[in-house]
């Protein structure tokens, strides 16, 4: 490994990831969504309920077509209402997560009711369609005053998402065991297609203010993005370029009033006659268009618009989880480093033994010494012995300091690739960013702590693909799974690959199966070189050796092995990302 260690510096498109605009579920998006679940999942049998964070909750239904999985979020700038791809199993559950299963088992979704301009849903259940509903689960969509709560037959609160005490609002506490209250009345009018058009204007130029602002005080249901959406049209930027919804209501011309009437009667006309057709926009969406958008083969409106919100808060989710780990990395860097420096201090103040010992010696060879010149040089032999002693205990302490600094250089390794594999899963990312995360705390742990908590359970997961010849190549993307692939799941017979004197994952291509081609190795070198620290040159060498090579060696970390007999072959780490990006290796 080299001493030597490079800044670790996230990559562009995980900065941009972290500050992408994500566009709140508005009324127009939930009336959508609403639309299109009460054609599909009304009537449907209650079957899972599982809570996969602090603020969301999952729920399955069970249809004439198959298992419909809904995701209800309550956190404050991602709450929403959409359909979900089958999700991961979460272990035993949340309480929540119980409650709701216990209090919906065997019961049927009967309505999805929602009311006018509100953005509160009501889930009704009764145990079969035609019943009186004998539980409700509403999901109020409110910024930061969203929540999420389970309803008896009596309207009283069973189970909650979040507990509002009395000091958190005196005008509407919630709490487990009191009678639900619905929200406030919506401050504003609500919209209608039966309004005049001067009425409507005057209402809106009432206060000299900018549009956006006057069409959000005045009305119900409008959303920052729903006033972009209805004031941008060809004509609507003034002479410096300001776009409408920023411009003063007072200096805005007739025909831009008439022209936004016109639009504003469109979305109107959509919501009375759910007419909706989701269109991706820039980093947002629109689910109102005229003429309609053309309708996707993909999915349905409600599941392409929980792929879009999935996406958005896995990538946020995944550059917190880096960005903590990189400070944590950091951390123990630095820690390391200064106790490695003392003992590099100390190990120097062992230079002072030989003076120490001469000292003494020229007190002693002095004429007739008195006993207190005796008592000295005694004392310096003594020190002399002691710093002498320590030397070996101090060098086995630089060798531990420096492999535990190797290790960090190696998970900052693991922790680059990761940050840069925006070819592969968020989901998959972030449960790679967890392990590496466990295996540094257990591993940066004290020893007799490290005893006690006994080893990782699971089995690791370490990425595969697959040659053009069909041959798998195993890659570790931590400090365990490169020894698990390399001691403990290779065979005789297959090859281990690693970039030459540099930090990266163990590769083993799986040759025991069947021969091996040119082709593969080189495909397998190519991934060691992009999974290491050198993936920025443009060749890097890598050593190649056969798995019974491999010896483990005494002492040292998880995944350090030393090899015998290997070769070397010039890897392109640009053609594994090129690959890995085309999805052309992936299992």
């Amino acid at each position: 490994m080299p001493q030597g260690r490079k800044a670790l510096n996230a990559p562009d498109q995980d900065a941009r990831m972290a500050t992408s605009t994500l566009q709140v579920m508005d009324l127009t998006a939930l009336k959508a969504v609403l639309s299109d679940l009460r054609e599909r999942l009304v009537p449907s049998r209650f079957e899972k309920a599982q809570q996969p964070d602090a603020h969301s909750l999952q729920l399955g239904f069970r249809t004439l077509k198959g298992m419909v999985w809904l995701e209800l979020s309550w956190q404050a700038e991602s709450a929403r209402l959409v359909q979900i791809n089958a999700p991961r199993r979460h272990g035993g559950g949340s309480t929540l997560a119980q409650q709701v299963q216990h209090g919906l088992r065997q019961l049927a979704l009967v309505e999805l009711e929602q009311h006018g301009f509100e953005r509160v849903v009501c889930f009704h259940l009764a145990p079969r369609p035609g019943s009186p509903p004998t539980r409700t689960v509403v999901l109020e969509l409110m910024g930061r005053h969203s929540n999420l709560l389970l309803l008896d037959d009596q309207k009283r609160i069973t189970a909650i998402g979040r507990q509002v005490r009395q000091h958190q609002s005196r005008i509407r506490p919630l709490s487990t065991g009191d009678v639900y209250t619905p929200p406030p009345a919506l401050q504003g009018l609500p919209p209608s297609l039966e309004e005049p058009f001067d009425q409507w204007k005057r209402r809106i130029t009432l206060l000299p203010i900018p549009l956006d602002k006057a069409l959000r005080e005045t009305y119900q249901g409008i959303s920052p993005a729903l006033a972009t959406q209805l004031t941008t049209f060809p004509g609507s930027l003034d002479s410096q370029g300001t776009p409408l919804m920023l411009q003063q209501v007072n200096k805005i011309s007739e025909s831009q009033w008439r022209r936004l009437h016109e639009r504003w009667n469109g979305w109107l006309r959509h919501l009375d006659e759910e007419t909706f057709s989701l269109q991706m926009e820039g980093s947002g969406f629109r689910v109102w268009n005229d003429p309609p958008a053309e309708p996707s083969s993909e999915a349905v409106l409600s599941l392409r618009l929980g792929c879009y919100y999935q996406d958005h808060v896995s990538k946020r989710r995944l550059s917190r989880e880096i960005s903590t780990l990189q400070q944590r990395l950091q951390q123990c860097r630095e820690r390391e480093q200064a106790q490695r420096d003392e003992q590099t201090q100390r190990l120097r103040d062992t230079d002072g033994a030989a003076n120490l010992q001469s000292e003494a010696d020229q007190l002693l060879c002095r004429q007739d010494p008195d006993r207190d010149t005796i008592t000295r040089a005694q004392k310096l032999y003594h020190q002399a012995r002691r710093l002498r002693r320590a030397v070996p205990l101090i060098e086995e302490r630089l060798k531990h300091h420096d492999q535990r600094l190797m290790l960090i250089e190696g998970s900052e390794s693991f922790l680059e690739d990761l940050t840069r594999a925006d070819w592969d899963n968020p989901d998959e990312r972030s449960l790679q960013l967890r392990d590496l995360q466990q295996e540094l705390e257990e591993l940066m742990a004290p020893r007799q702590r490290r005893r006690r908590s006994g080893a990782p359970t699971g089995q690791p997961q370490p990425l595969e693909v697959h040659t053009s010849d069909g041959l798998k190549i195993q890659v570790g993307r931590n400090h365990r799974q490169n020894e698990w692939i390399s001691l403990r799941q290779a065979r005789t017979g297959d090859l281990w690959f690693h970039a030459q004197e540099c930090p990266g994952s163990h590769v083993v291509l799986k040759a025991s199966v069947a021969p091996a081609s040119e082709e593969a190795i080189q495909q397998a070198a190519d991934l060691a070189a992009w999974f290491s620290r050198a993936r920025g040159n443009r060749t890097v060498p890598v050593v190649v050796a056969a798995v019974d090579a491999l010896q483990r060696i005494p002492g040292a970390m998880p995944g350090t092995v030393r090899h015998r007999n290997g070769e070397l072959l010039w890897a392109e780490p640009d053609r594994a990302r090129r690959q890995l990006e085309g999805r052309e290796l992936l299992a």
